[in-house]
């Protein structure tokens, strides 16, 4: 499943850093897989390991890690095995620089 995402040409850009794509591409899943709900989850589980996400994204397994080490660092997000938790939507939106007009949602999440 996480393959078949279509991130957001600019954030796909290898001259993106690893922390923001990172950032973008656990924006864009919490945004697609919330769509249909009244609010967006604060977590997901998600089938899922750290090597799907450095796969998807050009990262090796060790820089993936130390990026989803980051996020935790900073108070952005929680993981653990396949549940992934996200402590500040805002935060992590704006280290993404997300913005989910590009997905053509009929309306936004939230």
């Amino acid at each position: 499943m996480i393959q078949m995402m279509l991130l957001q040409p600019s954030a796909n850009s290898g001259a993106y850093p690893a922390l923001n794509r990172t950032a973008h591409l656990l924006c864009e899943l919490f945004t697609r897989l919330t769509f249909d709900s009244s609010k967006m989850a604060d977590s997901l589980t998600l089938p899922i390991t750290q090597q799907d996400l450095g796969d998807t994204l050009g990262l090796s397994t060790v820089h993936t890690n130390r990026v989803v080490q980051e996020l935790r660092a900073r108070g952005l997000i929680q993981w653990q095995g396949h549940e992934i938790r996200m402590v500040s939507w805002a935060g992590l939106a704006e280290l993404a620089q997300f913005d989910p007009l590009y997905l053509h949602l009929t309306r936004e999440p939230r």
